[in-house]
């Protein structure tokens, strides 16, 4: 990525392979420096993003130590969501995982920055009789000199990205900073015919080049491909009829779940055993990671780094690229 001089300054907390980061990359910010303690989707980011990502534990580093973390205009990040089956518990933030939200929120009161962006699963909005949530907004909201929190459920796939993803964004405004934000409006509707319509899977996985990097395919063993031969578009597991020698009794939705070509996917997962693996239609084999990053809109020229199941992490836990840029382009104004 090629340095912008007047270009808004990003701190990532929790960057994984840094699809946050790109999505506010192609409007125009650069990432000054950046945090995982996962080694290959450091090495993801630095290939893609720029080598400025310090792989480690983000509670080992002094936030208020300026030799530490440079100033930034945003931060961004994703606090990870095993916090919350804890911290709630006790008193104080004080669960076994409660720091890592709390090395977010201190680097955000450390760096005062005009803005900061947070990403969480859906689940948090409701987690502990929805006190999670408040505390979280409360304690962004005092910080001195404070931050103005809105919070929004976002479905990827109303913003362009081609699969039907839900996750929550908190957005945060500096309380000094004059500027009335709303999250952006959805781009994309399959309903709305004054929006554009939704990005498919079958349009995201056409016209994949050659050579891609990212394309291995995992080999199934013929009982598995037999399976998905009776799978429809769209289908899972439960399309096997109870009397066929081939039905798999009491597993979850996304086992062998197929793409439907003229929908959107359902959302990709970062880990899982056997028939977890997202499938294609109508070729019955698993999608290789190139076709899971097109369906999280990361562009082909993104080249991951790592194993297979390595690359298939980084992929499932990402941000997509794509569902962020409203909200990147919305933000700009305030730099501007």
């Amino acid at each position: 990525m090629n340095k912008l001089d007047n270009s808004p300054k990003i701190i990532s907390l929790f960057s994984g392979c840094g699809g946050l980061d790109l999505g506010f990359h192609q409007e125009g910010y650069e990432t000054v420096w950046a945090n995982d303690f996962d080694h290959w989707a450091c090495e993801t980011f630095k290939k893609n993003i720029g080598d400025v990502i310090v792989e480690g534990d983000i509670e080992q580093i002094d936030p208020y130590d300026n030799n530490s973390i440079p100033d930034c205009d945003i931060v961004l990040g994703g606090f990870p969501c095993q916090d919350f089956s804890m911290i709630w518990k006790r008193p104080g933030l004080d669960g076994e995982r409660g720091n890592l939200y709390k090395s977010f929120l201190r680097v955000v009161d450390a760096k005062k920055p005009k803005v900061f962006v947070a990403e969480n699963v859906k689940g948090l909005l409701t987690a502990n009789n929805k006190k999670a949530i408040k505390q979280i907004v409360s304690d962004f909201e005092n910080i001195v000199p404070g931050y103005k929190v809105k919070v929004k459920l976002y479905n990827f796939a109303d913003y362009g990205v081609p699969q039907l993803r839900e996750r929550l964004l908190i957005v945060g405004i500096r309380s000094d900073i004059d500027f009335d934000f709303e999250h952006p409006n959805p781009t994309h509707s399959a309903k709305d015919d004054e929006l554009l319509p939704h990005v498919t899977a079958g349009q995201a996985l056409a016209n994949i080049p050659s050579d891609a990097k990212n394309t291995e395919q995992q080999k199934l063993s013929p009982k598995t491909v037999e399976k998905l031969k009776l799978i429809s578009a769209g289908g899972n597991f439960t399309d096997i009829p109870k009397d066929h020698p081939l039905y798999v009794k009491g597993m979850i939705s996304h086992v062998y779940r197929r793409i439907h070509p003229d929908e959107p996917s359902k959302t990709i997962i970062a880990a899982g055993g056997g028939g977890t693996w997202g499938y294609h239609y109508p070729e019955p084999r698993s999608l290789n990671n190139r076709e899971r990053a097109r369906l999280q809109s990361f562009p082909d020229d993104f080249e991951f780094v790592g194993t297979m199941t390595q690359v298939r992490k980084q992929i499932g836990n990402a941000v997509p690229p794509q569902g962020v840029r409203e909200l990147a382009k919305t933000l700009k104004k305030i730099f501007e």
